[in-house]
């Protein structure tokens, strides 16, 4: 590893300001909030940040942009046989039906549960998301079309000794009611009949389409799965990969600041018929709005915290099948992807009606160490935004940074791992704060995103 990867872990911290905002809402679609320091905050989960970066940086990596252009990235998704159907069909002509059939059975037959066959909207979609490398329905169907006689053989006998097992099962059903209903010693022969025939064996898909199907399902170079891992219990022999990234849920620096915004949707219908009127009924069609309502929204300044595992990032490109000097590139170029995303990704809910994916980070502190470092507990007592000559702090924004450069600063004393301290904002009044505090020697600030990372 060269001289600027000497250490293990890149820790990432933020402060972020947002206004009238819904990143992401509970089951009764209201702000998720936390309770620190004796106060609720306000709650970004740590799975919504980390879909919106891994996305964003899938996107970039495949409209050929960023660190990561050209190299292989994943979908998670329910609806690989789906997909693999339409493969099957666009690219090897199969019937549309046909070619669905067939990569469900091969694929649940190769140990994916799928939903019930009897409703139609699961039917095609595996029981839990699937993290896979993109091109792995195109690969399941370049082997479906290559051994199609084989594997259309084996797919009418599973057919039809599921339909068999399941005309088992009804009459085992049906049995066991009419035993219930007479007494035990009465048991009828159609019982143990219907008993036996549940047991019905599906034959076993052959050895050369199971492998392959984990193949196409298997991590390989998938660069996004090796940074943010992705645990598939319901196949054993498929890899699971423990991720290089970890990430904390962002929270308010401050007490919880909540509004509920009542909207009224006009009916242009209505409107334009009211507005035309040949008629008193027409003009005096006013009742009110077409559609009212309420949505909560949020206000607030966020901390969140990430790091990245640089070992482990290595490890997973070199079990993936990388050589070592491939894997060193693909992680400096990961690396400075996952940088970039951490700064500019964010969630997309209520985007259009809020505008919240344009906002940009007042701070951003990087640095390097022997192991991971959040400072959450640096927001532990609330922020009192009240004014400074009063005893507040002043604005939440400018408090918490000064607050964290003061915590790393005192952090930093006390363990030497710490090194290559960077920080970033896009915000002139931090700029100037910046220089205000008298930055350590050791701090270097930046202009630009992937410059946070050596």
């Amino acid at each position: 590893m060269t001289e600027a990867l000497r250490s293990q872990f890149l820790s990432l911290h933020l402060i972020e300001t947002l206004a009238a905002v819904l990143p992401v809402r509970d089951e009764n679609a209201q702000p998720k909030t936390l309770v620190f320091g004796g106060v609720e905050r306000h709650m970004i989960t740590s799975q919504a940040r980390r879909r919106a970066e891994r996305v964003h940086a899938r996107n970039r990596a495949n409209a050929g942009r960023g660190a990561l252009k050209g190299r292989s990235m994943g979908v998670r998704t329910r609806e690989w046989a789906i997909l693999a159907g339409r493969e099957l069909e666009s690219a090897h002509g199969w019937e549309k039906e046909k070619a669905l059939v067939t990569a469900r059975a091969v694929m649940e037959a190769s140990g994916l549960k799928f939903g019930d066959p009897k409703k139609k909207t699961v039917a095609n979609l595996t029981k839990v998301l699937v993290f896979a490398p993109s091109d792995a329905a195109s690969r399941i169907a370049d082997h479906i079309a290559g051994q199609a006689a084989e594997i259309e053989e084996w797919r009418d006998a599973y057919l039809e000794a599921q339909a068999r097992a399941e005309a088992a099962k009804k009459a085992r059903r049906a049995a066991r009611k009419k035993a219930a209903s007479s007494p035990e010693a009465e048991e009828t022969e159609e019982t143990s009949t219907a008993e036996a025939a549940a047991s019905v064996p599906l034959p076993p898909l052959p050895k050369a389409t199971r492998d392959a199907v984990l193949l196409a399902l298997a991590p390989r170079d998938a660069v996004d799965i090796a940074l943010y891992g992705r645990f598939l219990a319901e196949i054993p022999d498929s890899p699971n990969v423990d991720g290089a990234i970890q990430t904390g849920h962002a929270f308010t620096v401050h007490e919880a600041e909540q509004i509920e915004d009542f909207y009224a949707a006009a009916d242009d219908a209505k409107l334009d018929r009211k507005r035309n009127a040949l008629s008193f009924l027409d003009a005096a069609d006013d009742a009110g709005a077409g559609m009212t309502g309420y949505q909560s929204l949020i206000s607030g300044t966020f901390y969140r915290h990430a790091v990245l595992d640089r070992t482990q990032l290595r490890t997973n490109l070199r079990v993936a099948g990388m050589d070592e000097q491939e894997a060193e590139t693909a992680a400096s170029e990961a690396e400075k992807e996952f940088v970039n995303a951490f700064v500019e990704a964010f969630p997309e809910a209520k985007k259009n009606s809020t505008a919240s994916t344009g906002s940009l980070p007042a701070l951003v502190l990087a640095f390097e160490g022997e192991r991971p470092y959040n400072y959450a507990s640096a927001f532990q007592r609330p922020v009192d935004e009240g004014p400074v000559s009063t005893g507040g702090e002043g604005p939440a924004g400018p408090a918490a940074v000064r607050r964290l450069l003061r915590h790393h600063t005192f952090v930093s004393r006390r363990r030497e791992d710490l090194r290559t301290v960077r920080v970033l904002t896009y915000d002139p009044e931090i700029d100037t704060l910046l220089g205000e505090l008298g930055s350590p020697e050791s701090l270097t600030v930046v202009e630009r995103a992937e410059d946070l990372t050596p």
